[in-house]
């Protein structure tokens, strides 16, 4: 029997304060802006691309860390629709890279019920690359514990006028009224329909900027910026993030003390 929406998120409330007390308001959906590999790499003497091979391990345990937490989406910031200005030598081996996790870690995905969706225009990666995205979001399609959102050529005006143009295509045809455009419309056309509202933003590496990524949903999200470069972040970082967040109070317009008396009455 399928679980109602209240008793999913009460099962995971309770399943996220057994494993760590202190944090009473997990965010249903984390976005995070993956930044320093090359510097990381760089501090080592290195080349930047060392850097963006070692942040796997990064990737690994962020995933990890919001299934056990009990967060529902998680939307990574792989690769920009900027980031093909890049050396090409950089940008091959970030391509490499992705094709290498599509077919080395998506077995594991499955395993740990984890569902795999591809945001970005695809459109622009190679026939091979398209395919194996295909299959790794076939075979985790049915997967309940974690939404991980890949974000891969992505930008986040190109998510708005993507769905601007699908949503104009429609009232064109006639299937929608002018009138019955809204935000609930725009929403069910974004990369991350059907996902819950991006609850908080993270970007590791120094910078406070949110770099084109998730312009739409991060309307009421909370931010929350950290020097730890990427290839460093791991399970303790990102839990002080959702400690942080935790201790926020999330006002949506209202006043404080609006959100303080409603809390009382619930």
């Amino acid at each position: 029997m399928a679980l109602s929406n209240n008793h999913r998120n009460k099962h995971r409330d309770n399943h996220s304060q057994d494993e760590n007390p202190e944090l009473d308001n997990i965010p249903h959906h984390v976005g995070i802006i993956m930044d320093g590999n090359g510097r990381w790499a760089q501090q080592r003497g290195k080349l930047r691309t060392f850097g963006h091979k070692s942040a796997l391990d990064a990737v690994r345990s962020a995933v990890s860390t919001a299934r056990k937490l009990g967060v529902e989406s998680l939307t990574l910031f792989a690769f920009s629709s900027e980031n093909w200005q890049r050396p090409i030598e950089e940008v091959n081996v970030l391509m490499q890279l992705f094709s290498f996790v599509l077919k080395s870690e998506v077995k594991k995905l499955h395993k740990n019920d984890i569902k795999l969706k591809v945001i970005g225009d695809v459109s622009a990666f190679d026939t091979k690359l398209r395919n194996k995205i295909v299959d790794a979001e076939s075979l985790t399609e049915n997967n309940k514990s974690l939404t991980l959102n890949v974000a891969a050529n992505y930008g986040g005006r190109w998510d708005i006028l993507q769905a601007t143009k699908s949503v104009a295509g429609k009232v064109k045809s006639g299937e929608l009224g002018l009138d019955e455009i809204n935000e609930k419309v725009i929403d069910a056309h974004i990369s991350t329909a059907g996902l819950p509202e991006l609850d908080l933003l993270i970007r590791t590496g120094g910078d406070h900027r949110v770099s084109n990524f998730l312009l739409w949903q991060c309307a009421y999200a909370e931010f929350y910026f950290t020097d730890v470069l990427w290839p460093d972040f791991d399970e303790d970082v990102f839990t002080l993030a959702i400690k942080d967040f935790s201790n926020r109070q999330r006002r949506f317009g209202q006043t404080g003390a609006q959100i303080m008396s409603k809390d009382s009455h619930d």
